[in-house]
């Protein structure tokens, strides 16, 4: 394998059907492109039904004989994940892949339909659901992975299960950070659960670094350092999409990797780079989070996975 981790490296995946969630731009429609070429069935599941058909039209201007198909997902309603996966199980038989990486930063504070802050429940809430819902299409597939994508800024992150909400007072970043974090105990505990029911899933998670895509644009300093003429200064802290995608790709494909992993940019604060496996907060690593979140998930979404209950939270130990 080759020192620096690249495109090239993600091998023919002809047979196996990808779902992509958040496909229509950014590292989806990367990580979606790249599956396309490699001869995968890939279903782009996307919020926008408009949206996700432009962006089939532009991976099949480029790769004409791709089997690709569109899956209309909101992950921020519950009846639009449940909708989403009872049609994916009529369409598909097989699930070789769930790369969970559609996200959200919402600005302003919003309840969901469901009574759910918004960015919790685009972000992980919806992931864990859709996830659970699929998950006996991904058992039954040898193999099977599920890529949930963070965000560096995970580090910041901490868990407000007293008001996981944010009913009494709303911070948008902080929710950002809780939100991604989630995602890492969220990752960490299912690969447990994997584990303890000896499945040949795995659950693994992987974050983008820094990347130029329309997630963000609105804040002032993406806004600055994207300007064309500061590109060339300001390129160890912003990179492309397709490269910023290579972490979800490698986490999905590379064969060496095993559940509970983490992929990341190898560069400064791992936020530019290819990609290498990388250690996340000591937060993430908290076992008694984890269940206490997937508690809290399964209560909230009312989805129960078809896994065998993983020893209480006082015997276990932390990777």
């Amino acid at each position: 394998m080759a020192t620096r981790w690249t495109e090239q490296e993600v091998p023919d995946q002809s047979g196996r059907t990808v779902v992509v969630t958040g496909a229509n731009s950014g590292l989806g429609f990367e990580t979606a492109r790249v599956f396309a070429r490699r001869n995968a069935e890939v279903v782009l599941a996307c919020r926008d039904l408009r949206k996700a058909g432009e962006t089939g039209e532009r991976i099949l201007a480029e790769t004409p004989a791709v089997s690709l198909h569109t899956l209309e997902l909101d992950l921020s309603s519950q009846a639009s994940v449940r909708r989403a996966a009872d049609q994916l199980k009529r369409d598909h038989r097989r699930l070789d892949l769930l790369i969970n990486n559609a996200g959200a930063l919402i600005r302003r504070y919003e309840l969901t339909e469901d009574g759910f802050e918004r960015t919790l429940a685009t972000n992980h809430l919806g992931a864990f659901a859709f996830t659970g819902l699929m998950l006996e299409r991904l058992l039954e597939t040898p193999g099977s992975r599920v890529v949930t994508v963070s965000s560096v800024g995970h580090r910041s992150g901490v868990m407000n299960f007293d008001d996981p909400h944010f009913a009494n007072g709303y911070r948008s970043h902080q929710a950002y950070f809780q939100s991604k974090l989630a995602n890492l105990l969220f990752t960490y505990e299912l690969q447990r659960r994997l584990t303890a029911d000896g499945a040949s899933t795995i659950a693994v998670a992987a974050h983008p670094g820094n990347a130029r895509t329309a997630f963000g644009g609105d804040q002032l300093h993406i806004r600055i350092v994207t300007k064309p003429r500061l590109r060339l200064l300001t390129s160890w802290l912003l990179q492309d999409s397709s490269t910023a995608a290579l972490a979800t790709l490698r986490a999905a494909v590379d064969p060496a990797a095993i559940g509970g992993e983490y992929f990341g940019p190898e560069g400064r604060n791992e936020w530019t780079g290819h990609p290498i496996q990388v250690r996340s907060s000591e937060r993430s690593y908290d076992t008694d989070a984890q269940a206490r979140l997937w508690e809290l998930s399964e209560r909230e979404t009312g989805v129960a996975y078809p896994l065998s209950p993983v020893a209480d939270p006082g015997t276990r130990t932390a990777r």
